[in-house]
């Protein structure tokens, strides 16, 4: 049911002028999601207060509340035409009045880890593109339609979420740098095993993917018990986001899977110079994916110690900085970062190895992200002692990957078994710190358990021998000749 209500929602979008691309569909459906859900909280929390013989204080006042503007309904249940806003009229109280209502509880919240902070951030980002109310009004309906109310709901609904996300990827160029495969999310938090009680943060964020697995993981391991949850749900989970669109899915994504107020900061990470990053700012783990390539203002690289315009080596500082003395990480980040030649991708590589034991690099198959036509490699590292051994890890999957044939959680089966052991296999090896080049601190991923192609040879040396072996014919052919 949930399957169909989202693709008849795509559809509406689809016929409508205001929505140009799965970018688009992503980002209108979440405001309204984004609402149907405030709703049904607000509900939820009514009926607790009522049950208390309490009164409760409702965020929104009631005209901008779902009931009223939205889904109006008559004495049987049904919408109440008569009241329920359509066509242009429903445009214009969305936009006009609606948006800036809710835009406005940035400026009124008492902090940025409340919900209503959240609604305010959200909604001076977005705008509604939908330009027809009767479009509009479908939508709503459809949306109403929605059950937020049970875990197994929320369940179903996040893992749609998901998939859109995904398809967003593969729709139009900057949708792919939100997602990264959830079966390789998967394989690296399982490895970095975050325990209750600490902190886990991605300063790119994108659509929160590495959060809220992390979230799944850790709630599913853990006592079930009102603390432990509250703790999970207010101060475990840390994130900043860069992009709008990027920001409010990522937000509602974590919404989704179960967290009311999502402990993400909309800000350009890189912003902030890693000199004014203290002990209470630092994180037990970190698991991110940050966008490659981008190209940083000269003023972003001011606030670094290692200057260079490649956005993912400025998040590369970023995340050492930020990480508790002890705590641990795993990083996606393009292969280049081991062996480039470069003075800032030495440099980054003789700060990892110095100050963190970069234990594990999984070196992952081209194809792994869809679009992308880059190779990358993730680097589990603990923050506080030296490196002496790397483990390498070649994933082979056996196949070539692509969009018919993603990564999948078996894939990785392998690698997170062996990694508790570091053994020496076909697929992987140990490289000891001390035997590397220190002028160039050069990491390239060279399996030494794989026998070495033989070299191509030359036209020349190819003729010589097939006139050798003419020779030698002939001289055989000769001798049976004369025994005849």
């Amino acid at each position: 049911m949930f399957e169909q209500t989202f693709k008849n929602i795509d559809d509406i979008l689809y016929k409508d002028s205001g929505a140009d691309s799965e970018l688009d569909y992503i980002g209108q459906t979440s405001w309204v999601m984004f609402l149907r859900y405030l709703d049904e909280l607000e509900q939820d929390k009514a009926d607790e207060a009522a049950l208390m013989g309490k009164e409760y204080n409702f965020i929104l006042d009631e005209k901008y509340r779902w009931a009223s503007w939205a889904m109006p309904k008559d004495a049987e249940g049904k919408v109440d035409h008569h009241v329920a806003l359509t066509g242009p009229d429903l445009v214009q109280f969305v936009d006009g009045d609606l948006f800036p209502y809710l835009a406005k509880f940035k400026q009124t919240a008492d902090s940025a880890q409340t919900i209503e902070y959240k609604i305010g951030e959200i909604f001076s980002e977005l705008k509604n593109k939908i330009q027809s109310g009767y479009n509009l009004r479908e939508i709503l309906e459809y949306a109403d339609e929605l059950p937020f109310r049970s875990t197994k709901d929320k369940h179903e609904l996040s893992h749609l979420y998901e998939t859109k996300i995904k398809n967003m990827g593969n729709a139009g160029r900057n949708g792919g740098q939100y997602y990264t495969p959830r079966p390789l999310i998967r394989a690296m938090i399982k490895v970095v095993n975050p325990q209750m009680g600490e902190t886990v943060y991605d300063g790119a964020a994108g659509s929160c993917g590495f959060l809220c697995e992390a979230y799944e993981y850790m709630y599913q391991k853990m006592d079930k018990t009102t603390t432990n949850l509250k703790t999970l749900q207010e101060d475990t989970f840390y994130g900043k986001e860069k992009k709008n669109l990027a920001y409010v899915i990522g937000i509602m994504n974590m919404i989704l899977h179960g967290i009311e107020a999502p402990n993400i900061i909309h800000t350009n990470t890189l912003g902030e110079s890693i000199s004014d990053i203290q002990e209470k700012d630092r994180f037990n783990v970190i698991l991110a994916n940050p966008p490659f390539g981008g190209k940083e203002r000269k003023e972003v690289q001011q606030n670094f110690d290692i200057k260079t315009g490649e956005t993912a080596f400025l998040f590369m500082q970023h995340f050492l900085k930020s990480l508790k003395t002890g705590g641990r990480a795993a990083i996606v980040i393009k292969n280049t970062v081991l062996s480039n030649a470069d003075n800032a991708s030495i440099g980054l590589r003789k700060l990892i190895l110095e100050t963190c034991n970069l234990h594990t690099i999984l070196d992952m198959p081209s194809g792994t992200f869809l679009g992308a036509g880059v190779k990358t490699v993730v680097l589990f590292f603990d923050k506080g002692e030296p490196t002496k051994n790397i483990w390498y890890y070649q994933l082979d999957p056996g196949r070539n990957m692509g969009k018919t044939n993603p990564l999948n959680d078996k894939d990785l089966e392998a690698f997170v078994e062996l990694q508790k052991s570091k053994p020496e296999t076909g697929q992987s090896w140990n490289l000891k710190v001390a035997e590397i080049d220190e002028t160039t601190f050069d990491l390239s991923v060279k399996n030494p358990n794989t026998p070495e192609e033989a070299p191509l040879r030359t036209p020349e040396v190819i003729l010589a021998e097939m006139e050798a072996l003419d020779v030698e014919t002939n001289t055989i052919l000769k001798s049976i000749k004369e025994l005849i």
